[in-house]
């Protein structure tokens, strides 16, 4: 199954210096049922698509709760076992969202996909305005859409120690 992993700058560093990608349990997003109901499509190319957005979202949570981390949205795809992955069950789970049980080394990484330079001003407000946009305000909202405009650059896992020394 192809899992999508959000991550920072600096826990991306981290995964490339221990060559593991994260100790279980820990979450990521996947074409799960939930994600097939809420974006309403059968092509898997679009649930990917949609899993990956989801990831850059949770990507983008764990910028807001980390100011020190540079503001570019990390995610790293991974191919896991179906039985190492178990779909996040709890009514606040995000459409797509998985529990990752097992240990899984970076190397197993297929892709990982980062923003670009020219998205840091975008990916900095969103930062800022995810808490007011989760709680309804619409100006917040649009301010967050406009860092989910930009598309994630996708980077070969050899390319790891150029993105991360433009960190």
């Amino acid at each position: 199954m192809r899992v999508y992993v959000p991550l920072t700058l600096p826990g991306l560093a981290e995964a490339h210096r221990t060559g593991e990608l994260g100790a279980g349990p820990f979450t990521g997003y996947a074409v799960t049922p939930a994600l097939r109901a809420w974006y309403r499509s059968d092509d898997v190319e679009e649930l990917e698509y949609a899993a990956l957005g989801r990831a850059a979202l949770a990507s983008l949570r764990l910028l807001a709760a980390d100011e020190d981390a540079p503001r570019r949205r990390i995610v790293v795809a991974v191919d896991v076992a179906d039985g190492a992955v178990t779909a996040a069950s709890d009514g606040g789970a995000e459409p797509g969202e998985v529990s990752v049980k097992v240990t899984v080394p970076l190397a197993k990484a297929a892709a990982v996909h980062a923003d670009a330079d020219d998205a840091e001003r975008d990916v900095t407000a969103a930062a800022r305005a995810l808490a007011a946009a989760d709680g309804g305000d619409e100006a917040a909202q649009t301010t967050v859409d406009e860092a989910e405009d930009h598309e994630l650059l996708w980077f070969a896992t050899q390319e790891l120690p150029n993105l991360l020394g433009r960190a």
